[in-house]
């Protein structure tokens, strides 16, 4: 139940984010003192975040009249933390439209990042932390089918995403995320050299003309908003 089911889906995928949902992500934002919430709906996230310390330096929702894709700047602001709607070219819009103006932590489902579609945007990840099934409906004693995860962008980063596992809001040891330059699948390298998830996809890319030989060291994994 909730933003992918076989229920009817809500307009504008209206679905207020759950406290818990919110709590694993906290560890990571300890030098985020401030955030935009360009998507509130009825501000659930904003008044969660709040409540854990946080200041909310902007809220608003296309539902009150404040398209997020009109603007390119949000005064005071350390960080955009929201939980978009999850339509897919919509969301691809905004995951490119706020990672150019601000580090941008976006409530996603987990399965996205091993989609083709999700490839161009997987380089601009820095961080996935990983939080599991969320109960998307008040009351309701059913929680969603999919698995979710908190994406972090941020333009300025080039090497692909670390994953952090779900270990009750600590920071974890993680592995990155790499794209194959073949398939365009996600996988997890084994060198931080490693340009393709398989022998069979080098084989490939070496036939279709693609150099195999030359390889970029990715830059070291970035820091996470709240890592020293």
């Amino acid at each position: 139940m909730g933003k992918r089911s076989n229920f009817e889906r809500r307009p504008a995928d209206f679905y207020p984010t759950p406290r818990a949902a919110v709590e694993p992500l906290i560890p990571y934002l300890r030098r985020i003192r401030s955030f935009a919430e360009p998507c509130a709906g009825d501000g659930d996230l904003v008044r969660h975040l709040e409540s854990l310390g946080l200041h909310c330096a902007y809220a608003g929702d296309i539902r009150t009249g404040h398209d997020a894709l009109a603007l390119d700047r949000y005064d005071g602001a350390d960080a955009i933390i929201t939980n978009p709607p999850y339509t897919r070219d919509l969301m691809h819009r905004l995951i490119a439209h706020f990672q150019r103006i601000l580090p941008t932590w976006l409530l996603l489902d987990a399965d996205w990042a091993s989609t083709k579609q999700a490839a161009p945007y997987l380089s601009c990840c820095s961080d996935i932390v990983a939080i599991g099934r969320v109960k998307w409906i008040e009351g309701s004693k059913y929680t969603g089918k999919d698995n979710h995860a908190w994406f972090r962008f941020d333009i300025r980063h080039g090497a692909g995403p670390v994953f952090r596992g779900r270990d009750k809001g600590q920071t974890v040891p993680s592995c990155r995320i790499a794209v194959c330059e073949q398939c365009r699948r996600t996988y997890e390298p084994q060198r931080s050299s490693s340009r393709f998830c398989s022998q069979t996809c080098r084989q490939r890319a070496h036939r279709n003309g693609l150099s195999v030989t030359t390889s970029v060291t990715p830059a070291s994994p970035s820091a996470v908003d709240g890592a020293g």
